[in-house]
């Protein structure tokens, strides 16, 4: 039988390869070809995965019209509740925050910052949104509605869509104290881009972590590391393209262009007798994602809207025949 050989695993452009500094992730870009004042995204907490049956309505597609079976992943999204407002400048080192203006939350996001004693709406009046560059939502999850018992909320940073400050002011004012619900922001068919942590997975070394081949039963020293570190006369620095053992997992991570089948709030259709695996029953409307997301179960997920979307997925969703349970 012929050796195989293949060349290293783990790309460089992920580098230094380390823990994550949070279990969530931060979005680094927002869609700006939303013209209107709404949420671009949304935050979910992974349930696990199942199949459903649906009719394929790609147009490229061989199975095109028939019935065809796809993996899905079940996301559950309780809505998100409005803390406050971050306003942005611009200066010659870019994009800073000017001004955060918090009101009054529940007590539960006392678990994550400590609250302002007093509720600063009347800050909201005097503010010319022409002066600043852009304009963030303040938002944070509500898992105690949840059913795996988790209480302290995330915080983040929510982009609106539209251009216009004061059309993005106004929709911000408007929705400070109040909820955002996942159909206020995708509806079935549209795509996501999916923001995570991996699931941590330790330190490794570096033949499960870059795939590195191991060597013949007659190597002289240890089979599962590199062949060479580098040059003889560098090896006091050794580069850090050397494979070597190290931290595995864990890393923030974005995947574009899901596809979102269903949205739905009758969870009765998808949750099993008994509960899911190391999550328990869905109790808030969910979501049906096809194919895979990132991390471990009851890990929170943030989904925005698609910076650059596929032109060959459908922009409807399809036809789903049953769920399997």
């Amino acid at each position: 039988m012929a050796n195989i050989r293949q060349p290293r695993m783990g790309s460089m452009q992920f580098w230094p390869r380390k823990r994550a500094r949070r279990e969530y992730p931060r979005v680094r870009s927002w869609t700006s070809k939303i013209e209107s004042a709404k949420p671009l995204g949304f935050a979910a907490y992974k349930v696990g995965m199942t199949h459903v049956s649906i009719i394929d309505n790609k147009k490229t597609s061989m199975t095109k019209g028939q019935e065809i079976v796809c993996p899905v992943t079940i996301l559950e999204c309780p809505p998100l509740k409005v803390a406050g407002i971050r306003l942005y400048k611009t200066d010659v080192y870019g994009k800073k925050p000017s001004k955060d203006i918090l009101t009054k939350a529940d007590k539960e996001l006392g678990r994550k910052i400590s609250l302002p004693k007093k509720t600063k709406e009347s800050e909201l009046g005097p503010i010319k949104p022409e002066e600043y560059s852009d304009i963030m939502l303040l938002v944070y999850t509500q898992p105690k509605l949840t059913g795996f018992g988790k209480k302290r909320p995330e915080l983040f940073e929510l982009g609106i869509g539209s251009n216009d400050m004061k059309q993005k002011f106004d929709y911000a004012k408007s929705i400070v104290g109040k909820e955002i619900k996942v159909n206020d922001v995708f509806q079935e068919g549209h795509q996501v881009d999916v923001h995570a942590i991996t699931k941590g997975k330790g330190y490794q070394g570096p033949v499960k972590r870059f795939g590195v081949s191991i060597r013949s039963h007659k190597a002289e020293k240890t089979k599962r590391g590199p062949g060479s570190l580098g040059a003889w006369k560098a090896q006091a620095h050794i580069m850090y393209r050397v494979a070597h053992a190290g931290q595995m997992g864990y890393q923030t991570r974005t995947e574009f262009n899901k596809h979102i089948l269903k949205i739905d709030s009758d969870f009765s259709k998808v949750n099993k007798k008994g509960g899911f695996k190391h999550y328990g029953l869905i109790k808030n409307p969910y979501m049906l994602l096809r194919g895979s997301v990132i991390g471990p179960s009851k890990r929170m997920v943030r989904l925005s809207t698609a910076t650059r979307e596929s032109k060959t997925i459908p922009k409807e969703a399809p036809t789903l025949q049953f769920i399997t349970s």
